[in-house]
């Protein structure tokens, strides 16, 4: 794709990115129209029920739904690329299982801590999202070689695990079932702009890191044997990129609980029109990311209003068919 191209491309995507934004913080129980919230964030009205509305509960929650979306896009584009496969996602190595973990023995055991602003649950869904990562790395890399099949395998397991631990938790404390089992559904509920300050920096800093090894991507999405001929440590690339990916799965799972399939169809659809250099990949994906969670926070709080739904529904029945037309649109590139 030539420079001219890829900025033009760009700047429609962000341009989308920021039409979805506008719209989004006027939906909900009391809609707001583009051209009113326009005037609000732009300065012209500074007090009454619609300048609190959008600034103090929906513009937080929307900035904060875009970083989310953002960050397990990222995450995804790099384990794609990492893996070699279509397949995989930000939970692949057990990110998922982990924070699932931590935020239910929190609810369970009604841990009382506050940092940042944060209180137990998204503090031990951050730590153990990051335990998980690390003892799956521990466990590929017992044999001298931390492989993508050893990594996907030892992920694959330890989130079977977790989740029959976690399944556990939730039936011997059923008191704390609703609770634990709306957090593992995803969502944006009730999120303030003190969680978006204390998430956001994590995320910026492992989608920075991922677009600066946007090179060592694109060696190992080559295969291992050409990123060794090129001169690439692969054994220490490939650890950097898992630990700066599931940093910013943790920080994105421990502000929004467990949405699936973002990171997983994102990538798929930045690289249809950007291409598959990680380079240009990477930022089409965070903004296609940060679109597709904006959207479904949308729709999980209009379709039943004033009711609200788990935007993680939303994103796993979409993303759920997104993915079935895609595996039928591959399988017939196959049989052709």
């Amino acid at each position: 794709m030539k420079r001219s191209r890829f900025v033009i491309s760009l700047i429609i995507l962000l341009s989308i990115a920021l039409g979805v934004t506008i719209f989004s913080v006027g939906a909900g129980a009391v809609y707001i129209s583009p051209s009113r919230v326009f005037q609000v964030l732009s300065g012209s009205v500074s007090q009454g029920t619609e300048y609190v509305i959008i600034m103090n509960l929906r513009l937080p929650r929307v900035i904060l739904a875009a970083f989310i979306g953002g960050g397990l896009a990222v995450a995804g584009t790099a384990f794609q690329g990492m893996f070699r496969n279509p397949l995989a996602d930000p939970y692949v190595v057990g990110a998922s299982g982990g924070a699932a973990l931590g935020a239910t023995m929190a609810i369970a055991f009604g841990l009382s801590i506050n940092i940042a602003g944060f209180n137990a649950v998204p503090i031990t869904a951050f730590f153990g999202s990051i335990a998980a990562v690390f003892l799956v790395y521990l466990i590929a890399e017992s044999g001298n070689s931390a492989s993508t099949i050893s990594l996907l395998l030892a992920g694959t397991a330890l989130s079977t695990i977790l989740s029959s631990v976690v399944s556990l938790i939730m039936l011997l404390s059923d008191k704390t079932l609703h609770e634990t089992y709306t957090w593992l559904l995803g969502g944006l509920s009730g999120r303030s702009w003190n969680d978006l300050t204390s998430t956001a920096p994590f995320i910026i800093l492992g989608s920075l890191a991922l677009w600066f090894m946007s090179r060592p991507l694109d060696a190992l999405a080559s295969g291992e044997k050409t990123a060794i001929s090129l001169g690439l440590p692969v054994k220490k690339t490939r650890a950097l990129i898992v630990l700066m990916a599931s940093l910013t799965t943790a920080a994105a799972v421990a502000a929004g609980g467990i949405i699936g399939f973002v990171g997983l169809v994102a990538p798929h659809i930045a690289r249809l029109f950007f291409g598959s250099s990680h380079r240009r990949l990477i930022p089409a994906s965070m903004i296609t990311g940060a679109i597709l969670l904006i959207l479904a926070d949308v729709i999980s709080r209009t379709i039943v209003a004033p009711m609200e739904l788990p935007a993680g529904i939303i994103t796993s029945i979409t993303g759920g068919i997104f993915f079935l037309y895609l595996l039928k649109a591959r399988s017939g590139e196959l049989r052709g």
